[in-house]
């Protein structure tokens, strides 16, 4: 792991070792960031106490992150953390010619990610680039050589539709420098018995390099899906160029360098999706979207979050006998969480419910811009005795002291948040998104008949949200009933025990799988293996 692509923050010692069973390869999530997929990956750690857990944590630029936010289990006994987008030293500029067969090649492999079904499986062509990294296309290759200013000319004559060549020329090599970090991340990896994923973007393909360098298992975990979330982001970026001029510009298009984005991660998506031995969705919505965008349906199943029901369910008896007037919602104060809708439903709720109160408990340091956009939304509302930003708070002190779960999200999975409510006793309302629909009013007939556990509403419709609320607080038969169903709900169908049980048989299949001689390399894996391609960490999740 080299300084200029590895650093921990300061006088925090990092665990090493020189072999793991199972290595979490982690894109802008734990144990630097709290939230949903942070506690996920914790829960399952401490879950399989008998494995070892080497942490391969990706994230954009050092600043970004602070100190750990987690206290690490035992059983992790190696972590990496590297940054993506840190400054590196740029080699000599050098007169190099390229080999044209290697950009062959790499043509080919652009052909497959832009209609991966006309033009069949590359599985092993990739695997043969990947091994390429550290040779034949190698980052001087990619910055001087010919054959890689010929291809770049080559690709914007055929496919670009903006004018503006030189947008065009530094967007390809702001989203390939970083193959050449994960590439060393993988030339570096310490030996284990299979690697694990929690998504798919930089982490998954990474995972994909490591299966073809290695032979190993690859497991992919996903919780929301990573293309879609990514793309939900370029919609409103305001980092990507538009050169066209306001008449050639079309509000319902979006403009080529953000496609260009978005197909990169689509590609990055379904080179995980090739290498993955299995493919985990939260729910079937999900499941059947990972097979629309290229997973092969035999390697795809769901396991659902599951929570512990010691820690949560002992809080119902703290909570007291008058149904505190208090919404509350938890979740990092970014655009994706929709937190200025939950403040415009405030304003709702507190004309017409006085003395209600709405809590905001996140952190807010990844992006402060918008937070600071919340916090004078309140003000600007008069808003400020009756919404308070509570930031990080421990969820079993929180929970006995409110009334309803909100998320007000415009994305989401299977989130954790309102399973944890409905085992304390509270339940939820949520904007209609993910398996939150599934999750408050059931799946099957069986899951149905428990009733529903809170409301599910429109995406940005803070009167609803706002009726939904008064609806359930303002009636304590309803509010009684809504609680019985989440706790019901949440007992059968949701346990940490029942997600575990299934974890296990995915870790036991992989585990004790033969390794195989993976595409386009050699099937050992130690330190200082050779090693192949890979993307970007860009943001945090939760």
């Amino acid at each position: 792991m080299s300084a200029a692509t590895a650093q921990a923050p300061p006088a925090e010692t990092l665990p090493r070792a020189d072999s793991a069973d199972v290595a979490l390869l982690l894109e802008g999530t734990y144990p630097y960031v709290a939230g949903g997929v942070s506690s996920w990956v914790h829960q399952i750690i401490r879950g399989f106490p008998e494995l070892r857990f080497a942490l391969i944590f990706i994230g954009s630029l050092a600043k970004d992150y602070g100190r750990m936010r987690y206290e690490l289990p035992a059983n992790v006994v190696h972590v990496e953390v590297h940054y993506l987008f840190e400054r590196t030293t740029v080699p000599p500029i050098q007169t190099l010619h390229g080999d044209a067969e290697i950009f062959e090649k790499l043509e080919r492999l652009h052909e497959y990610f832009r209609a991966p079904q006309a033009h069949g499986a590359n599985e092993a062509l990739l695997g043969e680039l990947v091994g390429e990294l550290n040779g034949r296309l190698d980052h001087d290759q990619f910055l001087y050589s010919e054959a890689a200013w010929q291809f770049i000319l080559q690709q914007y004559r055929q496919y670009c539709t903006d004018p503006s060549f030189v947008d065009y020329f530094w967007t390809v090599r702001t989203m390939h420098a970083p193959l050449w970090v994960l590439s060393r991340i993988c030339e570096s990896m310490l030996p284990v018995r299979a690697f694990h994923s929690v998504s798919t973007g930089y982490a998954g393909f990474l995972g994909a390099m490591l299966k073809r360098r290695y032979g190993k298992p690859l497991i992919l975990s996903e919780h929301g899906i990573y293309t879609k979330e990514r793309k939900i982001d370029l919609f409103s970026a305001q980092w990507i160029a538009d050169t066209r001029s306001v008449f050639q510009r079309d509000p319902t298009e979006l403009s080529y360098f953000k496609q260009m984005w978005i197909r990169f991660f689509e590609a990055f998506g379904k080179a995980c999706y090739d290498a993955a031995d299995s493919i985990i969705a939260l729910y079937e919505t999900n499941r059947l979207r990972q097979v629309a965008d290229g997973a092969d349906p035999a390697r795809t199943r769901n396991i659902p979050n599951g929570i512990s029901l010691a820690t949560f369910g002992p809080l119902r008896h703290q909570r007291p006998p008058v149904i505190p007037k208090v919404l509350c919602l938890i979740g990092r104060v970014v655009p994706i969480k929709d937190v200025k809708t939950f403040i415009r439903a405030m304003h709702s709720v507190v004309q017409r419910m006085p003395g209600a109160q709405g809590w905001i408990a996140g952190p807010e340091e990844e992006d402060p811009g918008y937070a600071a956009e919340c916090h004078a939304l309140v003000e600007s509302l008069s808003l400020g005795d009756s919404v308070k930003f509570l930031v990080f708070q421990r969820l079993t002190d929180l929970l006995p002291k409110i009334g309803v779960v909100v998320l007000s999200s415009i994305s989401e999975a299977l989130p954790l948040v309102l399973l944890e409510g409905y085992a304390a006793g509270v339940h939820g309302i949520s904007t209609d998104v993910g398996s939150c629909r599934q999750l408050i009013f059931g799946l099957s007939e069986e899951d149905r008949a428990l009733g529903a556990s809170g409301r599910v509403v429109g995406v940005a419709d803070p009167q609803a949200l706002a009726a939904a609320a008064i609806e359930l607080l303002g009636n304590e038969a309803e509010w009684r009933s809504a609680s019985a169903a989440g706790i019901q709900r949440v007992e059968k169908y949701y346990t940490q025990d029942l997600m575990f049980a299934s974890y296990r048989e995915v870790y036991e299949k992989a585990l004790l799988a033969p390794a195989g001689r993976p595409p386009g390399g050699p099937a050992e894996n130690g330190a200082n293996a050779k090693s192949g391609v890979c993307p970007v960490a860009q943001g945090k999740r939760q």
